[in-house]
This record gives C-alpha cells, structure tokens and sequence, in this order.
C-alpha cells in the first residue's frame, strides 16, 4: 500500500513509519521541515506541508491508498501565551476534519486518526476540559466523513512508551538520569494515580491492522498494561539501573507534574482493550518494560552523541 504519514518525524510517526515500510508498504513522511540528519526516517520520501494551515492540497494527496494522522498535538504543544480555544481549533477541532476532508476529496480510500483515549473513556472530561474536548471533536469530526469509498477510523490509545533517535530523545535525559540515581535533587517518589500505558511499537502495529482491516466510521480503544505511576516510574529505575525501591506520595512530582495528568492526581484511568480489537488489529501486549528498556537506550546513545 502507498501510505502517506502525517506526522511522520514524531514519536508515534517514526515508528508508524519504520513498521509499514518493513511490512512491505511504500511510506512517505509528512512534515513541516526538512528531516534532521540524525532523524530516524531521514532517509523516507518526505512531503512537506502543514495541516494547521491547510498548506496540503489534493492533488498532493491524491497518490496514495492510505493515510496516518499521527501528528494530534497535545497540552505539551502549546506553547506561553497562545491563545487557547485558536489552538485547539487549529490542531484538533477543525484542523483534523479538515484534513480529513481533504484527503477524501483526493480519493484516498483509508484514513486512521490517531486520537487519545480520555474522552473514550470519559466522555465527560470534554464538558470540562478543553484539550480532551478537541480531541473528542476531531476524532468525531474526522470519522463523520466515513462511507463506502472513504474508509475512516481513529485508534485512541493511553499514554505512549517510546523514543527516537536525535534530538528529541535527549528531553529524556533527565528523566533517565533521575531513574539512573543521578539526580539528588529529584525526589524518589512517585505521585499517587495510576494510568494505561502501551508501547510505540505496539501502536504502530495496531495502525497497520486498522489500515488493513478496521471498520469503517468506528473508534478503536486500544491500550495495553494498566499501571500505576510508582510501577511506572520504577519500570524506569529498574531499566536504568537505578537499584532502589521508589514509593508513593500524593504529592506533585516534578518529572509528572499535575498540569500533565489529565484525570487529576490520585485518580486512575485502568480498562482492557476488547480482546477481538486486538486480534482484529494484531497488535503486542505486555510490551511495557520492553519499551522501557529500549527508550533507555536510545536516550543514552543520544546523549553520548
């Protein structure tokens, strides 16, 4: 299949795109810049463009059978004085059925949205929360284009485990450091609460199947191991070498401040994916500490670089 990936630089996107071009697809990377040279797709056909500001045209979508939207931005995005309700219109709440839209006016016959599982789950989150809003209105927005010849999903998954090569593997560095026992004034706690988590490798082949098999117009949550921030933070302890037990507190933490726990601190988010959307979309369980121990390793080769 000749498969378009929107966001193809990040995280999510560069694993997406490694996955499909193995699995025997032509992959193109989507993105606003030129690649870096350290990037890990750096050698992938790259379209440049940005769907914020509808820079995309038909035509240039118009060669391919398949397109992953994996390039949702989140809380982390935005940046100081933004105005708030612009940003989320731009990113989520039009910018996702907009591009959408566009893609289907092309004749792209399969479009998988990569969303976020909280208005999935809690669909109540969006009365409230504007982030979790906008994700549930492009994730709704982006799938109400669905029919017979524009076939349209999303995968909302939980919070994503995984690194790239580069530059962006090194904003882990002190976060690894700390898990490593490097770092005296972070304190060895972990906040009360608890969430599902699920690696990028299991995500990118969860992506392959919905291309291939999901129904169109539905929502997949997907996810994989439900943890608690202590089991989480010593998953990385235990992957750094860090030999050391770490407690809870209900306290904040630096390294997982409250502004990045959606659900508020204390809380827990925990479910299992239905087990016939995973055989569905063939995707990797209990993958968590795998992942863990490679997102050391590419953050320590980073760092030496």
């Amino acid at each position: 299949m000749k498969i378009l990936i929107v966001g193809g630089t990040g995280m999510i996107g560069a694993h997406t795109a490694l996955h499909l071009r193995e699995a025997g697809n032509d992959v193109t990377v989507a993105a606003r810049n030129p690649l870096a040279d350290d990037s890990p797709v750096r050698d992938f056909p790259v379209l440049l463009g940005d769907y914020t500001e509808q820079t995309f045209t038909a035509a240039q979508l118009a060669p391919y059978e398949g397109i992953v939207f994996a390039a949702g931005q989140d809380i982390r995005h935005m940046g100081r004085g933004v105005d708030e309700a612009e940003f989320w219109e731009k990113t989520q709440t039009g910018g996702v059925p907009r591009f959408a839209a566009l893609a289907k006016e092309a004749g792209v016959s399969r479009f998988v949205q990569v969303g976020s599982y909280y208005h999935h789950l809690h669909p109540e989150y969006a009365e409230t929360m504007p982030y979790v809003a906008a994700r549930k209105a492009a994730d709704e927005g982006a799938r109400a284009l669905a029919d017979e010849n524009f076939n349209v999903s999303t995968l909302n998954p939980p919070s994503i485990l995984g690194a790239i090569s580069g530059v962006s593997a090194k904003r882990y560095r002190k976060l690894f450091s700390w898990a490593a026992g490097n770092e005296p004034g972070i304190p060895d706690f972990a906040p009360a609460g608890g969430t599902n988590y699920m690696s990028a490798h299991s995500l990118a082949e969860a992506i392959g199947g919905a291309l291939q098999n999901a129904e169109s117009g539905k929502a997949y949550l997907i996810g994989d191991q439900n943890l608690t921030f202590t089991e989480y933070f010593q998953l990385l302890v235990d992957a750094a070498g860090g030999n050391r037990v770490i407690e809870e507190r209900n306290e904040e933490h630096p390294l997982l401040p409250d502004g990045f726990i959606v659900q508020g601190r204390g809380n827990v988010i925990a479910y299992e994916p239905d087990p016939a959307d995973v055989e569905l979309l063939g995707f990797t369980r209990n993958d968590c500490a795998r992942a863990i121990a490679e997102m050391y390793e590419i953050v320590q080769a980073a760092v030496a670089n």
